[in-house]
């Protein structure tokens, strides 16, 4: 540190990362704990509360005394001390092994000031700093006699590739799932036939909007099976509400996502596996006319920063990221975000975006048939056009499908339904209530104006 830097301590004064001693006492000890249990700091010795420099005799003695006290936090830390002029400078680093304890009790940098912590709010610490992983931890509302059941037994042994006739308590406890008869909640979340039951956020909601904002809704679906089926079901969501291309070969056909499937099923998987299971909220999947957007509650873990995104791994639920692992959902641990880039690169579409901040994780992909032309109505499809010349009125989804000599509901709203109300072309009378069984269609005005000249179209032919 220079003498400029000091200055502009002294004058910023006191801080979250900025302490002022005016000499090395019996307490410097707790102040040591409690930057090394926060983001770290300066302690400067020799400068009363004011900011002023009051100086300090024998720094070398004193120097000696910082060291023995940083010794003696447990686990021991290393600070660096500096003589600036009259005043000790101590930088306590950002450490990696949280928490950190002294003299037996724990202390924690909060504001400008030092906190104790109590039992409980030690408890919150260990769970903030991600010390304790909850999949770990026993799921008391589990109850294996009722909840293991055959039919969860038999789907779990099927996709992580071992003999169902195994005998379940036993192969749950090598896998660690299970402890002292208790499930841990990564088993739970593994083998439940509704996940909300065991933990209420840890389901997931899909939206589909009409634009580029929320202001209108198309659909919206809540997934509360286990982590697998959850995975499963997003996957047929983005099928259902995603545009297709359908490619040929030979007498073979096959369909492929506007956006790459690896891609995006690494990102949901990223996202079950990695978000904060105590956060009270759930992940969250919007696509948008321009864009999908995968959102994870908790941020990144504790020991990650966002410079190492992507090339290194640090799991928030580890022992579910290995049973995940198991099942052929994630492949090499830290290789996932490159991945996601490769796929896109290969398919033509740009590479993921990443907001991060505290709480929130999105991982953004920008659709194609957005980019560049986002104020362009796309072409009316030949699907969508039997859909206009049909809807010449009011009418509710099943005469929309009679009037099209339709019967399979998933086809008719993926193929026609959807691509029409994404394009603009019909909407909801109810848009505020987007599953109510008494939903009906119309067209838009722009809706109208296409389809008159649809009918102008095929009169002069």
């Amino acid at each position: 540190m220079d003498e400029k830097a000091l200055s502009a301590l002294m004058a910023a004064g006191e801080g979250p990362t900025c302490e002022f001693k005016r000499n090395v006492n019996d307490e410097f000890g707790n102040e040591l704990c409690a930057f090394a249990n926060a983001r770290g700091g300066v302690i400067l010795v020799g400068v009363d509360d004011s900011g002023r420099a009051v100086g300090l005799k024998n720094h070398n003695r004193l120097k000696s005394n910082i060291q023995s006290y940083a010794r003696s936090v447990d686990p021991p830390i290393a600070v660096e001390v500096e003589s600036m002029g009259s005043v000790l400078c101590v930088t306590v680093p950002e450490q990696r092994n949280k928490p950190y304890a002294f003299g037996g009790r724990f202390y924690v940098r909060e504001g400008s000031s030092r906190q104790r912590l109590t039992r409980e709010e030690i408890r919150a610490f260990f769970h903030r700093e991600d010390l304790v992983p909850l999949d770990q931890a026993p799921c008391r509302a589990f109850d294996p006699e009722r909840d293991l059941t055959q039919a969860s037994w038999f789907l779990f042994a099927q996709r992580c590739g071992f003999d169902a006739g195994n005998d379940p308590r036993a192969t749950l406890e090598n896998l660690h799932l299970m402890a002292d008869g208790a499930m841990t909640y990564a088993g739970a979340w593994l083998l439940a036939e509704d996940i909300t039951r065991f933990t209420l956020q840890a389901g997931v909601i899909c939206a589909v909007f009409r634009g580029a904002e929320k202001d209108r809704i198309l659909d919206r679906k809540a997934f509360t099976g286990n982590v697998y089926a959850i995975n499963e079901g997003i996957a047929r969501y983005f099928h259902a509400n995603l545009k297709t291309a359908l490619l040929r070969r030979g007498w073979e056909r096959s369909e492929r996502l506007e956006l790459p499937e690896g891609a995006l099923r690494e990102a949901v998987v990223n996202a079950l596996a990695h978000r904060d299971y105590r956060s009270t909220a759930q992940v969250q999947i919007y696509i948008f006319r321009d864009r999908v957007e995968i959102i994870a509650p908790g941020g990144l873990p504790a020991g990650l920063q966002e410079s190492e995104l992507g090339r290194k791994s640090v799991p928030r639920n580890p022992l579910l990221f290995n049973m995940l692992h198991r099942m052929g959902l994630v492949e090499q641990i830290g290789s996932g975000i490159r991945r996601m880039q490769l796929d896109c690169r290969e398919a033509g579409v740009p590479e993921p975006e990443f907001e991060i901040s505290e709480h929130w994780l999105t991982v953004i992909f920008r659709r194609p048939d957005s980019i560049d032309t986002p104020h362009v109505t796309p072409h009316v499809t030949p699907h969508v056009k039997r859909l206009l010349l049909a809807a010449c009125d009011t009418m509710s989804r099943k005469e929309l499908m009679a009037a099209l000599g339709l019967k399979d509901r998933v086809h008719f709203v993926r193929t026609y339904l959807n691509p029409g109300l994404a394009d603009g072309l019909i909407e909801m009378t109810d848009p505020d209530k987007p599953r109510s069984r008494l939903q009906q269609y119309r067209l838009t005005p722009q809706g109208s104006q296409v389809r008159l000249s649809l009918l102008d179209a095929e009169r002069d032919s």
